[in-house]
Order: structure tokens, then C-alpha cells, then sequence
């Protein structure tokens, strides 16, 4: 079984992740170790919180290096929730400069009549990059859980893998671009189709 590294910086309930990672056929290793994340066969970066304590615990942990790395390395990097936005160059949330690892803005939902802030429950997928693998065998809408408040706003559309409606908003909440993917929502809290989205990402993992 592939191994993937979970990277552990104090954001977050890192559990349902590996459990949800297990389901789906890989073996998670939570770790900040540099050398750890180094010899996995692939990372993840979750996160739940807020953006600036997120970056400043990264670069505590002296993270944020072997993350590029990881990435320029090519082996497979999947983002989850606060775990995307940081990969973005800055955002409304903060003063703190993302990881830059994709050109774009993290934004606050724009209020509106009987728009409800945070974002919290499920909503359905447009899948903006239908044959990213990521969405192997879900269909062509599949429904996803989300918690957030802020959304990615990537300079390049072409990196939108998936999109999200919310009131009269729709934004970007899944993102794939070489071996770098992540996703807005919860695939460990989105039933059967996170875990098959797991599973899809851990399957990219064995090829």
C-alpha cells in the first residue's frame, strides 16, 4: 500500500483524514519530519482554521520548503479545505503570504439576501475538468460536504477542476494542475463519493 504522508502543523483534526486515506487503500503517515515527507509516495495537507495561523505554524515547523520540494519532485500532492487555500499566493482572511504554489486570491463569500456564511453542508459538483482523476467513475455531479467561509480565486480558470454554487456565487472548489490537486470541501465527511475520490487519488498514487 502507498504510503502518504499527512502533514501535521497543529491545523486541525488530522484523524478523519487518515482514516478516511485508509478506507481508500493507503497507509497515512502523520509527520513534519522533512525527510518523512521526502520518502512518502505522496502528501496530503489538510487543515481546518484560519489562514494566517495556518502559514505561521507551516513556517514554525520549517514546512513550507519540503513542500515545494515535494511538489517540483512531482509525486502526487492532494490539498484539503484550509489545506488549498494556503497553497494560494494570499488571502481576504489574513496578512500572511500563502505557499504560492498556485497564482490567485482566497476571497470572502460576498454577503447576500439569505446567503448563509459559512458555507456548511453539501453541495453539488461541476466538474470544470471532467477527465481529472480525481472524478474517475463519480459521475458527473457529485455531492460533496463543505465547511468555509472563503474561496479560492485562482488567476488561471484552466486549473479549476470542479466548481460550487452558493447563492448567486459560483466559485472555484477543486483545483489540478501537473501532480498538485486539492479540493474545497470534505472528501473524509462526503460519504461513499469522498472515499471513492480518495481512492481515485490513491490509485494515481500506484500508477
Amino acid at each position: 500500500m502507498p504510503v502518504v504522508a499527512v502533514i501535521d502543523y497543529d491545523m486541525g483534526n488530522l484523524h478523519s483524514a487518515c482514516k478516511g486515506l485508509e478506507i481508500a487503500g493507503a497507509t497515512p503517515l502523520v509527520t513534519n519530519d522533512p525527510q518523512k515527507l521526502a520518502a512518502a509516495d505522496a502528501l496530503v495537507l489538510p487543515g481546518v482554521g484560519s489562514f494566517d495561523p495556518a502559514m505561521q505554524k507551516l513556517r514554525a515547523n520549517r514546512l513550507e520548503q519540503p513542500i515545494h520540494d515535494a511538489i517540483a519532485s512531482g509525486k502526487p500532492f492532494l490539498g484539503i479545505c484550509l489545506g488549498m487555500q494556503i497553497l494560494f499566493d494570499s488571502s481576504e482572511e489574513g496578512q500572511e503570504t500563502g505557499l504560492g504554489i498556485i497564482k490567485g486570491q482566497v476571497k470572502r463569500f460576498r454577503p447576500e439576501q439569505n446567503l448563509t456564511i459559512p458555507h456548511m453542508g453539501w453541495n453539488q459538483l461541476q466538474l470544470n475538468q471532467p477527465d481529472c482523476q480525481l472524478w474517475q467513475d463519480l459521475g458527473s455531479n457529485p455531492w460533496m460536504y463543505f465547511v468555509h467561509s472563503y474561496y479560492t480565486a485562482p488567476v488561471d480558470c484552466a486549473v479549476t477542476a470542479a466548481s460550487t454554487t452558493h447563492g448567486s456565487q459560483t466559485v472555484t472548489v477543486a483545483i489540478a494542475k501537473d501532480n498538485v490537486m486539492a479540493v474545497q470541501f470534505h472528501p473524509e465527511k462526503s460519504s461513499m463519493d469522498g472515499i471513492h475520490l480518495l481512492a481515485n487519488f490513491v490509485r494515481m498514487i500506484s500508477a
